[in-house]
């Protein structure tokens, strides 16, 4: 009888724990249900995309340096010291069929050789092009476009002539200002300055040359400095153009100033002529590696309002031979033809117009910091 009762109460107490094990396991399946049901009806979270970036922007700085040394060389020459530096920044916007490209460069070096106690500038030169334009829907490689670009330098230039010294030793302090003295002033800050712009086409016929046609171009070359305004053909005055019209003492210091030329007659002439007429600018890129790399622009510039046959051209070449990771070789030409440019040549002994050319050669450290594409 005992074991009758003993196994009813097992039986008993296992049928409780099925019931309580049966009844957690309704439990836990209600609830993951529910935490199912939970999670879709919650709202989908949306993928954010990034958002899209219009601008690029890149700064490319370089220093070249170069030093000559001679002791007791017999073959002669100057202990010399060259310093030079080049800044040039981009910043490009692109939206759509819509463009608007910035860059500046700006040069600046100097020389010092142990023949000539001054410091002379070697390198100067401010230029700041701006192109906004929209591309053609239907020709792909065509774009209407209004560029804007302006050239100057930073400071006064000089031509540096041999002064005429006296005999026996000469203090350094006078020998610096015989050398002053004798220096050419040539250019300086505004003076000349040339600003142009031009409304025309872009067309980009292959992926490394660019041409630009602007029919529609006008601006301004500016002297601010009376001393130069006559070499860089500036025009007259209009109450000077005809001397015969001129009152008795205005014309004998108009001749004063033909005799001593220079600042007295640049007085005369205006500071700034505007010029309308049509522009060719063509520019070429190519990046042979990851090392060698030749950009070129040639400007083209027909002035229609006085003799439109004559051409002012601007042609600048740059190389660019990367030898380390930090330092590169650098050969610079820059090629300048104005008919207005007078320049006076002591070969000849005559001011005329000739073809300026300047080429320059260089190692030095390049760093560049561009924008994330």
């Amino acid at each position: 009888m005992k074991k009758i009762f003993f196994a009813c109460v097992v039986a008993v107490c296992m049928g409780m724990t099925h019931v309580a094990v049966a009844q957690e396991l309704t439990d836990a399946q209600k609830a993951a249900a529910a935490a199912a049901a939970a999670v879709a009806e919650a709202p989908e979270v949306e993928k954010k995309e990034p958002k899209p970036k219009y601008w690029e922007e890149s700064l490319k700085t370089n220093i070249k340096f170069g030093q000559t040394s001679l002791t007791n060389w017999a073959a002669g020459g100057d202990n010399t010291v060259t310093l030079q530096a080049f800044i040039d920044g981009n910043a490009n916007y692109k939206k759509n069929d819509m463009f608007w490209n910035n860059r500046l460069q700006l040069d600046y070096g100097f020389v010092y050789a142990s023949s000539k106690p001054i410091l002379q500038k070697s390198d100067d030169r401010i230029y700041l092009e701006s192109k906004f334009g929209y591309k053609n829907v239907n020709m792909k490689n065509f774009s209407l476009s209004i560029n804007y670009d302006f050239k100057s330098q930073f400071n006064t230039g000089y031509d540096y002539l041999t002064p005429s010294l006296p005999e026996g030793e000469i203090p350094r302090d006078e020998l610096i200002k015989y050398w002053k003295d004798a220096r050419k002033i040539k250019s300086g800050f505004l003076a000349p300055a040339y600003t142009n712009l031009a409304v025309g086409i872009d067309v980009k016929p292959l992926k490394w040359l660019s041409l630009n046609i602007a029919p529609l171009t006008g601006g301004f070359v500016i002297v601010t400095d009376p001393l130069l305004r006559k070499n860089y053909g500036m025009d007259l005055k209009d109450s000077y153009k005809d001397i015969s019209k001129l009152a008795p003492e205005a014309l004998e210091n108009y001749n004063k100033a033909v005799e001593e030329g220079g600042a007295a007659l640049g007085q005369y002439y205006r500071p700034a002529r505007f010029e309308f007429g049509a522009q060719i600018k063509a520019d070429i890129a190519v990046k042979v590696n990851d090392n060698f790399a030749y950009t070129s622009q040639l400007v083209l510039f027909s002035n229609y309002l006085d003799h439109p046959e004559n051409l002012r051209v601007n042609w600048d070449n740059r190389f660019d031979w990367k030898l380390a990771k930090y330092f590169s070789l650098t050969l610079t030409t820059n090629l300048i033809y104005d008919d207005k440019v007078m320049i006076f040549n002591e070969a000849d002994g005559l001011t005329k117009q000739r073809v300026q050319f300047k080429e320059s050669l260089l190692f030095g450290f390049t760093y560049t910091i561009a924008s994330k594409k």
